[in-house]
């Protein structure tokens, strides 16, 4: 035994409490980062729903293990109308329509997880809540389209199966620059 850990006998356990929470620590760095600053978009896969990003299971969208409350109550009001045909100016004029458009889409699932009070369409999400990409919801809008990208997953009318609204993993479609970016603060 050394002289110092003779004198400070607790010395010992508080270097390896140490090292064992710097071990910890560093496990869980890679994880954190792949969260961070994702915009809610992602390309992982896997057997379950991986922290911070949802899962395609056949069309139906699974919420990640860690979403708010509010993000897996967006993401069951989508799976909700992700059959309904496409309807243009569907979802406006009620909430529960026979089919939805790309903006009564959006602004119905948005509604669902009470962050939207009232249907937008197309260029009102183009000034909905706040801009830039959210950590889990990204609303992106211009004049002619609307589509968002919920925990790594696209809900969309358009680049799904089907002729309404649904759920795609393929969301580098278009040049983003097209679109403005929009997100509900902490989502």
């Amino acid at each position: 035994m050394r002289t110092h850990d003779r004198a400070h006998p607790h010395g010992r356990r508080l270097r390896l409490a140490v090292a064992l929470a710097a071990l910890a620590a560093t496990a869980a760095l890679p994880a954190a980062s792949a969260q961070a600053g994702s915009g809610g978009i992602s390309s992982g896969s896997g057997s379950s729903a991986p922290r911070g990003h949802a899962k395609l299971v056949h069309g139906k969208a699974i919420p990640p293990s860690n979403a708010p409350h509010r993000v897996v109550r967006v993401i069951e009001a989508a799976n909700h109308i992700r059959k309904k045909p496409y309807k243009w100016g569907g979802g406006h004029g009620r909430w529960n329509d026979r089919g939805y458009d790309c903006s009564g889409s959006v602004s119905y699932a948005l509604h669902g997880g009470r962050l939207l009070r009232r249907p937008l369409d197309s260029s009102g999400f183009m000034h909905w809540a706040r801009p830039g990409r959210g950590q889990w919801i990204t609303v992106f809008s211009n004049p002619g389209h609307a589509f968002m990208v919920v925990a790594g997953l696209r809900f969309d009318t358009s680049m799904v199966r089907g002729d309404g609204p649904g759920w795609s993993k393929h969301i580098h479609a278009e040049h983003w620059r097209d679109f403005r970016k929009r997100h509900k603060s902490r989502y």
